[in-house]
């Protein structure tokens, strides 16, 4: 077989190694320890993130099926290393998991579905790869099987998945009648603007609006974001809305670049919809967990400023801007998980306190918080910028101005967090949260990206590389 086919495959061939690798060491009962097995798992997770680094090539598999660049490998390498975060964070968790290798091998299966949906150069492999990538997902939301709240999240989760594949399958069965074809590359030649495209179209992004949260496909988000174990919910807001991200940005500069005036209208009323209601929503909740998957859905409408500015600029912006994303969620659900699992506390007002004991993990929260919210010196800052002021090169300027004031609303819920930690007062002082050295690992490395991404333009300029090189 040709070697070209190795080098390309690459990042898929390495998960599908270590699926493999996991499954024999179920068989051979060798995940008895859930110590060994997790160092060994975290070792791999941390080679195939570093390999993700040399030997990247473009090209095409499979007839134009498959497609990768550096950009696309840059994409999966942020998967790569938001998965290996999150696993590292989790390993208390998984320390008294009874279902250690199942987890893993439903957590990287869906990951291979996230690869392939980014690589996808034509629809029925993208409707694959979606598939693939979410089904384990909705199974791993129902893994805190003594939990009635888990299992809810589940049945939700696979219900609303469905309904939007189903959706998207509608609208992806009219684009083949019109245009005779499932490829990418002859789609967009074919792709004329006519009324029966323009319905079909409606279908394709209300199935990839559902995966990303926007509203109004927005409701089935909190309740399976609470009821899902913690790394769960941290893969659901972070890998995921990444992947659909960078799926929902290739497909619209391919397919539908020839159906800008059309899906530019959509797309700004959805930034418009998603950014407010996401943030207003989040004012009225009183569970973390629930306050960010509001915060993730908002967060979700100002990355569609930089998919909607069609730009080189925009596009580099989204990849920076879900790089200090997968930072900043990474480091708050490390916390959020600590005091859950340890405490079993998950509201806002249980944090009251947490600083006299947790002075350390209050900085954390804070310092991730923060950068969600844009407020400098935190990376989050210069990620929204990038994104506004790709928006204000398209001239979007009302747009523009909902996405600056909603800014100033989602300062609202942040602060509220971290004035509930550091300055309220509570009538029992908040219990010492241990923090094992692996989980420590995983929140310095998130820190440090938060404060260093955002003080070295290098690496903005790196992914703009990237994209100018892809071009």
């Amino acid at each position: 077989m040709d070697m070209n086919f190795f080098i390309l495959m690459k990042p898929e061939l390495l998960l599908t190694g270590l699926i493999f690798i996991i499954m024999f060491a179920k068989i051979a009962n060798l995940a008895e320890n859930n110590g060994r097995f997790l160092i060994l798992v975290n070792t791999l997770l941390v080679l195939n993130f570093v390999a993700g680094f040399f030997m990247n090539q473009e090209g095409t598999l499979f007839s134009g099926m498959y497609i990768t660049s550096d950009s696309m490998a840059f994409e999966k390498n942020i998967l790569n290393g938001g998965m290996m975060l999150i696993s590292l964070m989790a390993y208390d968790w998984m320390m008294r998991c009874k279902n250690t290798p199942e987890y893993y091998m439903l957590l990287l299966s869906a990951q291979l579905g996230m690869f392939f949906l980014i690589s996808s150069g034509n629809f029925l492999m993208f409707y694959l790869a979606m598939e693939l990538a979410t089904i384990p997902l909705a199974a791993l939301s129902n893994f805190d099987l003594d939990r009635p709240k888990s299992s809810e999240a589940a049945f939700k989760s696979i219900m609303s998945s469905a309904f939007a594949s189903a959706i998207m399958l509608f609208g992806l069965s009219l684009m083949y009648g019109t245009t005779g074809t499932l490829d990418f590359a002859e789609m967009q030649m074919l792709v004329t603007g006519s009324s029966l495209q323009v319905l079909a179209f409606i279908f394709v992004f209300a199935g990839i609006a559902f995966k990303l949260s926007l509203v109004p496909f927005h409701l089935w988000t909190a309740d399976v974001y609470e009821g899902s174990p913690v790394p769960v919910t941290a893969t659901l807001a972070v890998i995921s809305k990444a992947t659909f991200i960078f799926v929902f940005m290739s497909t619209m500069f391919t397919v539908f670049a020839n159906f800008f005036m059309v899906w530019d209208k959509v797309v700004m009323i959805s930034i418009i919809a998603t950014i407010t209601i996401g943030n207003f929503m989040a004012v009225r909740q009183t569970n973390l967990k629930r306050v960010l998957a509001f915060s993730s859905i908002a967060q979700m409408g100002y990355l569609l400023l930089g998919v909607a500015s069609t730009s080189v600029q925009g596009a580099s912006s989204v990849l920076y801007f879900m790089l200090i994303y997968v930072f900043s969620s990474v480091a708050i659900f490390a916390v959020v998980g600590l005091i859950f699992y340890q405490t079993g506390k998950e509201d806002v007002a249980d944090l009251r306190g947490f600083y006299k004991n947790n002075k350390l993990l209050s900085w954390v929260m804070a310092v991730a918080l923060f950068s969600l919210a844009g407020i400098p010196p935190t990376a989050g800052f210069f990620g929204k910028y990038f994104l506004l002021t790709s928006g204000a090169a398209k001239g979007d300027y009302i747009v523009l101005t909902v996405a600056i004031l909603n800014m100033i609303v989602s300062l609202y819920y942040y602060l509220r967090i971290v004035k509930a930690m550091f300055i309220d007062k509570s009538e029992n002082d908040f219990e010492r949260i241990s923090v094992s050295p692996i989980v420590t690992v995983s929140i310095v490395v998130c820190i440090a990206g938060v404060l260093l991404t955002g003080m070295s333009g290098e690496v903005y300029e790196q992914i703009k590389s990237l994209f100018l090189a892809s071009n």
